[in-house]
C-alpha cells in the first residue's frame, strides 16, 4: 500500500473490546492494505462503521504495519445489538455479545428487565467521552448463558424471523390443498409418466423430480420443479414476506422457511401420488452429456414414488441386507434408475473435462434427541443418488439459463467471478508453506493443486484454502458465468420453494412461455430479488455458521478432556484455530504452545517458533485436547497433549480471511405482528445444500 504520509481514506473500521482497531479501505482485497488504529484514535467509532481516516507513517516498532487515525464516521453499522443485561445501581446495561464493541450500552426507557438476561437494543445514542451509549429495548430471548437464548439472539441479528406476519398467514391458509381442475388448462399432463422425488428421509418440502427415457442413442432428462409462483403471486403478501426472507435458514435440526408450510410442505411440495403444478425442463442429451435440445413447459405431474436418498444408494450399490427387499419394492423403477446413476457419470465427467473444480469440503450434520440436544456430529457422506440429483439439478440450471440468455430475456442469474489477482497472491502464499506450488488460478492450476493432495490429510484444508480464495458466489441480472463450475450461463431454476432467485426465474419463464416479452417492470423486479437475495443470503449463511458453532460447543461439552486428531484451520497472532474431522473448530492460544517465542506471517499465515523453529502452518495435521467450550457463545478451546492448559481469555475472532466469518448476533424483525409458529424439521442440507 504505497500512500503519502497524509492520506486520506474512506473504509471499514474493526473494533476491539481491548480499545485499539483495524482500518480496511473500500475495496481492498489485499491483507496488507489494513491499518492499525491506535486507542483514542478511533473517534467513537464503533466495530463496521463505515469511516474516513488519515493514514500515518509506519509505526516503527511494527515495519509495515501502518497507522490510521478516524476523522470522521460516515456511516454507522449497528443499530441493533444484542448481548446480556446487567443490572447496576438500579439502571441496566446491555454488555454487547461481540467482542468488537467495547461499551456497555445504557438502556433508557421503562422496562422490565432481569440482570443476566440475554437482550437486544436499538441504539439511540452512540454515546461521547463523556456520556455512555443509549438504547431501547427491541427484543428479549430469555436467561443468557443458554443456547436457547443464543439461538434467537443469533437469528434476531440477522433478520431472520421464525413467526409469519398474520396477513401471510391467512394467505396461507387460502391456498387450496389440491390442484383443481381448472387449473390445468394449458399444461402438458405428465400424469401417466414415471416420475420420482429423491430427497432425505425427514424432507417435507420436496421441491424438485425426475424422470428418464432412452430416445435411441440419446438420453430424454426431465427435471420437474414445484410451479410455485403460480401460488405466490407478484405483489401479494406471501411474495413481500418471500422477498423479503429471500431465503430458508437451516440449522441443526430445524428450519425457518421461506415460505409457510402450508405451501412449502403443502400444495408446493411435489408429494407422491397426488397432483401437482410443476415447470418441466426436458433435456436432450447425447451418449457423451452434451445438451442438445431442450423444451421447457408448464406442466402437471404426480409423482410416483418418494424415494430416499439411502434408499437410492443401497439400489444403487446392488448389495446389503435391506438390498433384496428394496429391489423388490422397486422392481418397476430400479432399470430407470441405474440408468440415471450412469447418465450422471456421464455428466460429472463431462463437467470436470471443461474445469469444473472438485472440491473436497467437510460438512457434517448435527444428530439431535427428541429435546433438541446435540447427540452427534456426523460427516456427511455423498452418495450416489447424492451425486444423481446434483448432476441432474446443475444441467437444468444451466439449460435454463442458456434459455433466458438465447430469448434476450430479463432473468436472475447465480454468477461467480474469477479469483482476483490479489486472492490469488494470498493463496500462493498460503500453498507455499505446504511445499505446493501454484502458477494462476485458471482452473486446470486450481484442480491440478486438488489432485496433488487427493487421498492426503491435508486435501480438505487445501480444498478450503481454494474455496476460501474465491468471490463470493451473489446474483445479478447480468450473466458473468459462474469461475467454480466452469459454465458459461448459470442460474438457480430448482428450489422455487426455499430461494426467492429460483422463484422470480420461474415467473420470467410463465412471461416467456406466454409471450409476455413486454411484461412491464419484470427486469425491475429481478433486479431487486438479485440484491435482496444476495444479502439475505449472507444473513443466513452467518445465522447457520453461527448456530451451528453453539451446537458444536454444546456437543464438545461433553467431551472435555478427550484427545482429538485435527488440522490448523486458521493462524492469528494469538494462537491456531484447529478444526476437528466432524467440523468443530476451536482455538489454541499461542501462550500454550510449546515454550517459545513465536513470530507470525500474517501473508503465509504461519507461526514459526524462534528458538525451535518449529512452524505451525494453514492445513498443518496435529492433536488437541478439548479444555473448555461454551455452549452459550459457541466458543470451543483446546490445547496440544502434554502442554498447560489454557489460561482464561478474552473472545477471540477468526483473523479476515478470504471467505471468513462474518460478523455474529441475533429474529424477530419489530414492527409486523407475527402469528403461528412455522413447523420444524430436519433436513439441513440434503441434495440442496451446496449454494453452488
Amino acid at each position: 500500500m504505497n500512500h503519502k504520509t497524509t492520506d486520506i481514506l474512506t473504509g471499514r473500521y474493526q473494533g476491539d473490546r481491548r480499545g485499539f482497531g483495524f482500518f480496511t479501505p473500500e475495496g481492498a482485497t489485499g491483507r496488507g492494505e489494513d491499518c492499525f488504529v491506535p486507542p483514542h484514535k478511533e473517534l467513537g467509532a464503533w466495530d463496521g462503521d463505515l469511516v474516513e481516516v488519515r493514514v500515518l507513517p509506519a509505526d516503527p516498532a511494527q515495519p509495515g504495519r501502518r497507522l490510521a487515525h478516524v476523522t470522521k464516521i460516515l456511516e454507522r453499522a449497528n443499530a441493533t445489538v444484542t448481548g446480556t443485561i446487567q443490572k447496576i445501581n438500579r439502571q441496566m446495561w446491555l454488555v454487547p455479545d461481540s467482542s468488537r464493541l467495547s461499551s456497555p450500552i445504557k438502556v433508557v426507557g421503562k422496562v422490565k428487565l432481569r440482570d443476566g438476561e440475554k437482550a437486544a437494543v436499538g441504539v439511540t445514542g452512540y454515546g461521547t467521552a463523556a456520556t455512555p451509549p443509549l438504547g431501547q429495548l427491541k427484543a428479549t430471548f430469555g436467561p443468557s448463558g443458554t443456547r436457547e437464548a443464543a439461538v434467537e439472539a443469533i437469528l434476531y441479528q440477522q433478520g431472520v424471523d421464525r413467526l409469519f406476519p398474520e396477513e401471510v398467514v391467512t394467505a396461507a391458509k387460502a391456498a387450496p390443498s389440491s390442484v383443481p381442475p381448472e387449473a390445468l388448462a394449458g399444461r402438458l399432463d405428465l400424469r401417466e409418466k414415471t416420475i420420482i422425488t429423491i430427497d432425505g428421509a425427514a424432507s417435507k418440502d420436496l421441491d424438485d423430480a425426475i424422470s428418464l427415457e432412452k430416445a435411441g442413442e440419446n438420453w430424454v432428462l426431465g427435471v420437474h420443479i414445484a410451479d410455485v409462483s403460480h401460488y405466490v403471486t407478484p405483489g401479494s403478501p406471501l411474495d413481500a414476506e418471500a422477498l423479503h426472507r429471500g431465503t430458508s435458514v437451516y440449522f441443526a435440526d430445524q428450519v425457518v422457511p421461506m415460505l409457510p408450510v402450508e405451501l412449502s410442505n403443502g400444495i408446493c411440495s411435489l408429494n407422491e401420488g397426488v397432483d401437482r403444478l410443476t415447470l418441466s425442463c426436458f433435456m436432450t442429451l447425447s451418449p457423451a452429456g452434451e445438451v442438445t435440445d431442450h423444451t421447457i413447459v408448464q406442466s402437471v405431474i404426480r409423482s410416483t414414488h418418494r424415494m430416499t436418498y439411502e434408499d437410492c444408494n443401497i439400489l444403487l450399490a446392488g448389495g446389503g441386507d435391506r438390498y433384496p427387499v428394496l429391489a423388490r419394492q422397486y422392481a418397476h423403477i430400479l432399470p430407470m434408475l441405474r440408468d440415471m446413476a450412469t447418465l450422471s457419470r456421464v455428466l460429472e465427467k463431462r463437467r470436470k473435462a471443461r474445469g469444473s473444480l472438485d472440491l473436497e469440503t467437510q460438512e457434517s450434520y448435527i444428530l439431535c434427541d427428541n429435546e433438541g440436544r446435540p447427540v452427534a456430529i456426523l460427516p456427511r457422506h455423498q452418495g450416489e443418488s447424492e451425486k444423481l440429483i446434483e448432476s441432474f439439478m446443475l444441467s437444468a440450471n444451466e439449460t435454463v439459463a442458456r434459455h433466458l440468455l438465447d430469448a434476450a430475456f430479463p432473468g436472475v442469474y447465480r454468477v461467480h467471478e474469477k479469483p482476483s489477482q490479489d486472492k490469488t497472491d494470498t493463496l500462493r502464499a498460503m500453498l507455499s508453506p505446504l511445499g505446493i506450488p501454484l502458477k494462476d488460478t485458471s482452473h486446470g492450476a486450481l484442480q491440478k493443486v486438488l489432485d496433488s493432495v487427493k487421498g492426503k490429510p491435508e486435501a480438505p484444508a487445501v480444498s478450503m484454502m481454494i474455496l476460501r480464495s474465491m468471490m463470493k458466489a451473489r446474483y445479478d441480472t447480468e450473466n458473468l458465468g459462474h469461475f467454480g463450475l466452469a459454465a458459461d450461463h448459470y442460474c438457480h431454476f430448482t428450489s422455487p420453494i426455499r430461494r426467492y432467485p429460483d422463484l422470480m426465474v420461474h415467473r420470467c419463464l410463465h412471461s416467456l412461455l406466454d409471450g409476455r416479452k413486454g411484461e412491464k417492470g419484470l427486469k425491475k423486479s429481478c433486479a431487486e430479488a438479485a440484491k435482496q437475495s444476495s444479502q439475505r443470503e449472507i444473513a443466513a449463511q452467518t445465522a447457520e455458521r453461527d448456530i451451528d458453532k453453539l451446537y458444536f460447543a454444546d456437543y464438545m461439552h461433553k467431551h472435555i478432556g478427550e484427545e482429538f486428531p485435527a488440522a490448523v484451520s486458521g493462524v492469528t497472532r494469538f494462537g491456531l484455530f484447529a478444526a476437528l474431522p466432524n467440523g468443530v473448530e476451536g482455538l489454541v492460544p499461542v501462550e500454550t504452545l510449546p515454550s517459545d517465542h513465536y513470530e507470525y506471517d500474517e501473508l503465509r499465515m504461519t507461526l514459526t517458533g524462534e528458538r525451535t523453529g518449529t512452524v505451525y502452518s494453514f492445513g498443518m495435521a496435529l492433536s488437541v485436547v478439548c479444555v473448555a467450550a461454551d455452549p452459550s457463545t459457541g466458543r470451543v478451546d483446546f490445547r496440544l497433549p502434554g502442554q498447560e492448559e489454557a489460561p482464561a481469555r478474552e473472545e477471540h475472532h477468526r483473523p479476515r480471511q478470504p471467505g471468513g466469518s462474518g460478523k455474529k448476533g441475533p429474529g424477530k424483525a419489530p414492527g409486523k405482528k407475527r402469528a403461528g409458529r412455522p413447523a420444524m424439521h430436519v433436513p439441513k442440507r440434503g441434495k440442496k445444500g451446496k449454494r453452488r
